[in-house]
């Protein structure tokens, strides 16, 4: 349960493995000890009760094995999720701190611009020509986008094209094996008739 709650970082599981390992390294030879003692035992029923006993340990310290390393692989799981999401959180400051700048860029370079006299016809051609341009690349981008399937499609179907092909060609193939062994087996019928009913010939 320390391991399925364990939140990171990785030290922390590797120091929580190393304990159940020393805890597990224990009660193997507490098992050993009474397998053992089972052995030493006079009477056949008690060494019989003890080695099932020490079978049921067993059994019991396998299934605390296998549910130690699904805690393992979930915990492992979880913090390399995090480290996912603290490194895309990073990425979202670094591309915020960007646009803050790209913003006060722009904001000075309007200033500059406002005490020109055209300032604000130039500024709606730069507006215009930017959602002209950016317009013409989604229109690119969707194409390419759709030429990419195309190319895709038309793999399958040539992939289907050959396959048809080739259960035709085997079709064929099996049609004149079947004609082949039928004739074969006629003539030989025919012959046998032959031998029985006109032996002379």
């Amino acid at each position: 349960q320390d391991i399925r709650d364990c939140l990171g970082p990785l030290s922390a599981l590797t120091e929580l493995n190393a304990a159940v390992k020393e805890k597990f390294r224990h009660l193997r030879g507490r098992i050993q000890d009474l397998e053992e003692m089972a052995k030493e035992q006079d009477k056949e029923s008690e060494k019989q009760a003890l080695l099932r006993e020490v079978e049921n340990h067993k059994k019991q310290m396998l299934s605390n094995q296998a549910a130690w390393r699904k805690a393992n692989l979930a915990c492992k799981i979880a913090i390399d999720n995090s480290e996912k999401d603290q490194l895309l959180q990073g990425r979202d400051i670094l591309r915020q701190r960007k646009t803050t700048k790209e913003s006060l860029a722009e904001s000075a370079g309007n200033i500059t611009e406002s005490l020109m006299s055209i300032s604000r016809m130039m500024s709606q051609q730069v507006q215009q020509s930017e959602e002209t341009m950016q317009t013409l690349a989604n229109s690119s981008r969707t194409i390419l986008e759709a030429n990419e399937e195309f190319k895709s499609m038309s793999g399958t179907i040539q992939l289907g094209r050959k396959l048809i092909t080739k259960y035709n060609r085997r079709e064929l193939t099996d049609k004149l094996l079947i004609f082949l062994a039928l004739a074969l087996f006629l003539a030989t019928v025919l012959y046998i008739l032959k031998k029985r009913l006109f032996p002379f010939l």
